[in-house]
């Protein structure tokens, strides 16, 4: 169990959000500083191949401050600099001699929920691990146990010996390695670890040649190496500031004010929960959808920090533990539980839950994983939440078997899949779904073999699915032979927690911020943060996959 304490002095108000008299509306705290990646692999390839490659980027006080830079692994007799803009740069720099960088990784997963729940898997057989996220999340071999090739080596032969065929070796060659560059004041300097401060809290960032995009960030920044030998620009900042440049842009500027709180209150209680995410780079959330989206202070806006201020300190918990505060754009009509997108324990507060104002649907009489049943659903488009989100709430997407090809060669290249040399995809036909829809298994036949895709890593290895909510039809050119599929579905998104948009439906209807949570995450209580509540616990299960 692990546990964050906050001292925390609770004022009782009645609030015009709808939180309710009987739970805190305004809370004074003392803040929590969190550590935010908000560019992670400088000069690296990016962990989202749709992302620029940042090289360069300028830091910029704002007008009547200036920019304190200091470098923490240097001695304390050198004073800070004084300036009002810092130039970063990353140029590679040869090597004397070669340098292996070398990791075992043990598995390979879509996401950072399914690669923790690897992690204590292999954790239960004796293995100290970390989690870490090159690309796609991974579950490595702790590097500081397993220390050399030997015994790294060891361990490999070990698993395979015992049928473990997923864990390999990632290994490299240095010639050269990065090195960063600071341009302050006219003279350049050469550190790895920089901090910058400002008088106003309040520094600008900007990876462009464009004035106009650079974005405000409050607290600090610091420059640190991370895992991968690149280097990592971290956001030092208080947790409800950070909420500034969260909510805006998860919940959207239309927003009716009561789902702008219920999403405030799940962003808070979603960073608390996953302050681990990040641990074996040294920091702890980055800034985009593989946590939340955070851009800075630039769209920060009247609503959004009238209900950071009016919920300040208010959290959502099970048990007196933090929620998993999952939540998505678009479930489709029906909520998904959170063992039908990702391995682990059952939440129960993560159940489905059928995404409308009034009864629509009885999932106990008719669940979903039947498919005449899951048919039928879909072909339904009233009365539920969503149904305003036009080509979302339900979609349907074509896609060529050559371009369906290219798409799950990229991703078993990736996984490093044994079948990832294969010429054509046969068929596709699923196999399993769980009580909400959602598909939990499908088998791709191809020329070479069979193989078979799970939950959310569906997503991942084709381009149309924009949920794992969906069924396919076969396509056939005049020939008779196969041509590609329709992907025919509903909802944006794991489908998990709080529909962002149906939130939306709710407020317009009247509902307070506490209903929506109610609604969305049953079983949970809006608290105060105090000394008492857990942030979370691992759960370790009994047995790994050896696949």
């Amino acid at each position: 169990m692990i546990r964050i304490t906050v001292y925390l002095g609770v004022f009782w108000l009645s609030s015009l959000w709808g939180v309710g008299s009987a739970i805190a509306a305004e809370t004074k705290a003392q803040d929590i500083e969190l550590e935010i990646g908000i560019i992670q692999r400088l000069g690296a390839a990016p962990i989202d191949d749709r992302d620029p490659l940042i090289e360069e980027v300028t830091i910029n006080s704002i007008s009547g401050d200036s920019l304190k830079v200091s470098f923490p692994t240097e001695s304390e007799s050198i004073s800070p600099i004084e300036t009002t803009e810092v130039v970063l740069r990353v140029e590679s720099a040869p090597l004397t001699q070669l340098k292996l960088a070398e990791k075992l990784v043990l598995s390979d997963r879509a996401t950072f929920e399914t690669a923790e729940d690897s992690a204590n898997s292999w954790e239960k057989l004796g293995i100290e691990v970390e989690v870490a996220q090159p690309g796609r999340w991974q579950v490595w071999a702790k590097r500081t146990v397993y220390n050399t090739p030997l015994v790294r080596r060891w361990l490999l032969n070990s698993l395979e010996a015992n049928g473990y065929d997923s864990p390999y070796l990632d290994t490299d060659v240095l010639t050269k390695e990065p090195q960063i560059l600071l341009e302050i004041n006219g003279r350049e300097y050469n550190h790895d670890e920089v901090e910058i401060a400002s008088s106003k809290n309040l520094i600008e960032v900007n990876t462009t040649d464009q004035p106009e995009s650079a974005h405000l960030y409050g607290g600090s920044l610091k420059l640190q190496p991370n895992a991968h030998g690149e280097f990592t620009l971290v956001n030092q900042v208080p947790l409800e500031t950070y909420l500034r440049g969260v909510v805006p842009h998860e919940i959207g500027p239309n927003a009716p004010p009561q789902a702008v709180a219920a999403q405030t209150i799940i962003a808070r209680t979603y960073a608390l929960r996953n302050l681990r995410r990040f641990a074996v780079d040294n920091y702890q959330l980055c800034a985009t959808v593989h946590c939340q989206v955070y851009k800075g202070l630039n769209d920060a806006n009247p609503t959004s920090d009238r209900a950071i201020a009016q919920t300040a300190g208010l959290v959502l918990t099970y048990e007196n533990e933090l929620i998993d505060a999952l939540y998505s754009s678009t479930t489709g009509g029906v909520t998904a539980g959170f063992e039908d997108t990702w391995n682990g324990s059952e939440r129960p507060y993560l159940q489905p839950v059928i995404d409308a104002p009034k009864p629509l649907w009885d999932l106990v009489k008719y669940p979903l994983d039947n498919e005449p049943a899951f048919r039928r659903f879909l072909s339904l488009d009233r009365g539920f939440n969503e149904v305003d989100r036009k080509g979302v709430f339900r979609w349907r997407k074509t896609r060529s078997i050559a371009n369906l090809n290219k798409d799950l060669r990229k991703y078993l290249q990736k996984t490093r899949h044994p079948l990832a040399d294969f010429n054509t995809i046969e068929s596709m036909k699923i196999q399993r779904r769980s009580r909400s829809g959602r598909i939990l298994a499908l088998t791709v036949a191809t020329d070479k073999g069979k193989l078979q895709l799970h939950k959310n890593e569906i997503r991942s290895a084709f381009e149309p699915p924009r949920s794992t909510f969906f069924y396919l039809k076969p396509i056939y050119n005049d020939a008779e032979q196969l041509n590609g599929y329709a992907f025919i579905g509903g909802g944006f998104g794991h489908g998990v927690g709080m529909s962002q948009y149906g939130s939306y439906n709710l407020a317009k209807l009247g509902w307070t911020a506490e209903q929506i949570l109610a609604f969305y995450y049953p079983q949970t209580e809006i608290k105060p943060l105090d000394e008492t509540i857990v942030f979370w616990r691992d759960n370790s299960p009994e047995s790994i996959s050896k696949n």
